[in-house]
């Protein structure tokens, strides 16, 4: 009976062993869902499932709590419905912080305090019933102006009750990073965050493999499916894209970009049609991606200089023709094999 027993224990452990081997190779985790008008993906590599679907739904509940111009009870609509300012979240301050830096960097081309227009343009929460004239938007031109908006301590101070602030050029990217730094905060080591096009990745695969990241190319028609040009390998870092050609309203045949210019009040004049920024975090790369939009090829390449980004650009030449460049720095990630 004694040999029997040693005999099955022996047995036992030859069939668990392998098991145990197995269970240490770190596993895919895929979670996938709805949140801020778009949809998101949040991969990563672990030997357990340890973030659940609930705490990323949470979390971005949380941020649209603090930063939604869609949601009336949200931080930044009752900073907007207020005259003076209010006391904000940790999440909006963040994100004014950046916007402020980027609006001093940008000398003014990335404006958060834009809301007046792009609501005007029917970018925003409500619906309109006619676009409006050179005369109205110069009115709301009036309470344009980061100038008008301070931080001071834990609250947001505006100079005019018309001053609103919209920030969704810089919120995706933000959402991205509070998702990337929450899965390190759990020793993940290896993922993907990617919420409306906007993503942030760092490590290798099991395989041996950095993530890889395609960038989208416009499609001649708005009802084909965009086609992916080059893609990218990268070991960490945000990835992101602005365009000219998913959001745009039409008036007597002319179409109007979502990208405003703060200091006109229109569509930015440009012949970008598509900037991809990599940069070490999404709220970085968010930002900037909208401000390279409303340069010319060689203008953003000399923006670029000195700074920790580099960009694709996708754009027309004088002629007409679909042509593409990129900063210098930018070539590392472009993987040429799976192009």
């Amino acid at each position: 009976m004694l040999k029997s027993k040693v005999k099955i224990g022996y047995i036992l452990i030859g069939v668990l062993l392998p098991l145990w081997v197995w269970s240490n190779e770190p596993r895919k985790f895929t979670i996938r869902g709805y949140a801020q008008g778009t949809d998101y993906t949040v991969i990563y590599y672990a030997q357990d499932s340890v973030v659940s679907v609930h705490e990323i739904k949470d979390m971005l509940a949380s941020l649209d709590s603090s930063l939604s111009i869609y949601k009336p009870y949200s931080t930044i609509s009752q900073f907007n419905d207020s005259d003076k300012g209010t006391k904000v979240d940790g999440h909006l301050k963040k994100v004014v912080e950046k916007s402020l830096e980027a609006y001093v960097r940008s000398q003014g081309t990335f404006d958060i305090t834009i809301y007046p227009i792009v609501r005007a343009w029917g970018f925003a929460e409500k619906t309109i019933e006619s676009l409006p004239d050179t005369a109205r938007i110069q009115e709301l031109l009036t309470c344009v102006g980061s100038d008008k908006i301070m931080l001071r301590n834990d609250s947001l101070i505006k100079s005019m009750p018309c001053v609103k602030i919209d920030v969704n050029g810089i919120a995706q990217g933000y959402s991205v990073d509070c998702v990337a730094d929450f899965l390190e905060s759990r020793e993940i080591s290896c993922y993907l965050v990617e919420i409306g096009g906007e993503l942030r990745v760092k490590g290798k695969k099991p395989d041996g493999e950095y993530m890889k990241v395609g960038i989208e190319m416009p499609a001649d028609f708005a009802y084909q499916q965009p086609i992916i040009g080059k893609v990218l390998t990268l070991e960490r870092g945000a990835v992101t894209t602005s365009g000219d050609y998913r959001k745009y309203v039409e008036s007597n045949g002319s179409k109007i970009i979502h990208l405003m210019d703060p200091r006109t009040g229109f569509s930015i004049k440009t012949n970008m049609i598509s900037v991809t920024v990599v940069a070490e975090d999404a709220i970085t790369a968010d930002a900037y991606d909208n401000v390279l939009m409303g340069m010319g090829v060689e203008e953003a390449l000399r923006f670029l200089e000195g700074k920790k980004m580099e960009a694709y650009f996708i754009y027309r030449d004088d002629d007409g023709r679909v042509k593409d460049a990129y900063s210098r720095g930018f070539k590392k990630f472009i993987n040429e094999t799976e192009m």
